[in-house]
Formats: C-alpha cells, sequence, structure tokens
C-alpha cells in the first residue's frame, strides 16, 4: 500500500501543509486534488501511527491536508511484538549496487544499513556525499512499499569500526548474526551443517544482523573473524549470488520463516 512520510506532525486543528517537493509529489506524481484521500505515517521513530489524510486544496504550491482521527491506526505494537528488527551489515559494491541494496532494504522492512569496507570493497571515499542520496531513496522506497520500518542509514565504517559496532550491539543480549556466504574458511565445517534458517530463528532473538560481502565475497580472513566475533555462517545455496541479490534474498527468508513461525515446528534431535 502507498503512504506518504510526513516530516511534521499537523497542527491542532489536525491539518498539514506540504510544500517544495512534498507538493511536487503528491500533485505532480500522484496527481492528488482537493476531496482526494492518502495514507500517510506520521513522524514518530518510537510509535509511528499510520493516518488517512483528506486534500483540502493545493493553491499557491501547496497541499493543505486534514487528518481524520477516527482512521489513525498504531501500528508500532505488531512490529515489536512479532518481528524483530534487521540490521543488514553490508560490504560497499561497486557502481550503483548499493542505491539497489539500500532501496531493496526499505522496501524489505531494514531496520537500519550498515555500509562497511571490506577487503574487496570499493575505497570509502567512492560514496563521500551519498548519505543524502541514500537516505532520499530509503524515503521514495517506504512511500512506495508502504513499509511502516522507520530504516536508518549508517555512516560508513571501517571494518574495524564494524566490529567494534558489534560488540556493542550484542552487549545487550539476545542477538542472532547471520553471515551469508557461499564459502567457508579451509578446515571449518561446511556452514550447511552448522544450522538452518528455522534453526537459528526458532528462539525469536531480539535483534537479528545479516552479514553480506561484497563481488567476490569475503576473503577467509574475514569469515573466520565474523564466526570468531559470534555471526553463525549460512549458505544460501549452492548458486553465486550477486551482492544486491543475496542481500534481498536473506532478507526475504528471514521475513518469510518469522511470518510462518505459527505453522511450522522445529524437530527435536
Amino acid at each position: 500500500m502507498r503512504q506518504f512520510l510526513l516530516k511534521e506532525k499537523p497542527d491542532k486543528d489536525g491539518l498539514v501543509r506540504l510544500k517544495d517537493e512534498d507538493y511536487h509529489y503528491l500533485v505532480h506524481v500522484r496527481r492528488l486534488k482537493a476531496g482526494h484521500v492518502f495514507s500517510a505515517l506520521l513522524p514518530s521513530l518510537s510509535s509511528p501511527r499510520r493516518v488517512t489524510v483528506t486534500v483540502q486544496s493545493t493553491d499557491n504550491h501547496t497541499l493543505i491536508g486534514l487528518i481524520m482521527p477516527e482512521a489513525e491506526e498504531e501500528i508500532s505494537a505488531v512490529l515489536r511484538t512479532e518481528y524483530p528488527p534487521i540490521i543488514l551489515f553490508q560490504a560497499l559494491p561497486k557502481g550503483a549496487r548499493m542505491d539497489l541494496i539500500v532501496r531493496q532494504a526499505a522496501e524489505g522492512g531494514i531496520s537500519e544499513v550498515v555500509p562497511f569496507v571490506s577487503e574487496h570493497s570499493v575505497p570509502r571515499g567512492h560514496y563521500v556525499g551519498r548519505a543524502e542520496r541514500w537516505r532520499r531513496i530509503i524515503k521514495e522506497a517506504r512511500q512506495q512499499s508502504g513499509s511502516a520500518v522507520n530504516t536508518r542509514m549508517h555512516e560508513v565504517l571501517s571494518t574495524d569500526e564494524l566490529f567494534a559496532y558489534w560488540e556493542k550491539l550484542i552487549s545487550t543480549g539476545e542477538i542472532l548474526g547471520l553471515l551469508f556466504t557461499p564459502m567457508f574458511p579451509q578446515g571449518s565445517p561446511n556452514p550447511l551443517a552448522q544450522g538452518s534458517f528455522h534453526r537459528y530463528l526458532y528462539k525469536k532473538p531480539r535483534l537479528i544482523i545479516l552479514a553480506v560481502g561484497p563481488e567476490g565475497g569475503f576473503s577467509g580472513a574475514e569469515q573466520k573473524r565474523f564466526v570468531d566475533a559470534g555471526f553463525n555462517p549460512l549458505s544460501l545455496g549452492p548458486a553465486v549470488l550477486r551482492t544486491e541479490t543475496a542481500a534481498l534474498y536473506g532478507t526475504a527468508a528471514v521475513n518469510i520463516v518469522l511470518m510462518e513461525k505459527a505453522w511450522w515446528t522445529l524437530k527435536q534431535q
């Protein structure tokens, strides 16, 4: 379902006034006129609410909309109780692939995208100044897909900074880290023998972190570092996936397993 992300809360009369790029999007792209209604999310990080807005006028390059209080719907409770947040640790790929990864992450309900420089990544400087572009992509993706998850974009990190961030997160407990890779360090057990999506997600963690490598994947040393830090290696199958495909594939698999958890049981060994 399409939705619009409001930047400001309505005034005391329940009115919102939208100008500039917001006006252009609603009036010229979505072609809304007086009397039309659209779905929107109120600006709140902790308790997002979906509302219905009735367009009052579109004069003087300003769209005035009225929030319909009887149609207000709190959606945060479902998000908090049913599905743990998912964070994507994404090694920087080449070209415009990161834009696609960010868009798909927002559509897939990823809570945070953390880009980092791995051994096979492009240099960090290649992505200087892209933060604002990524935030715009996230907004567009959420409006198109209807995702209620407030996807955040982290600054680009080095590998050492990434693991420092990981250590900070796991200090809170109940964190599941999944390392997606078709390869594994020489001499280590096959990742497929160590677990599966269902087994890892059987006990619902408080937070899930997915680690995806760049083109060429992670080096053996990097894979070992992830495993030593507490990540669970997991293969996405025999095919070698593009990095942008692996991120989407892994996110979709986690979401589907969580959504269907009520209908499956884990065989006891």
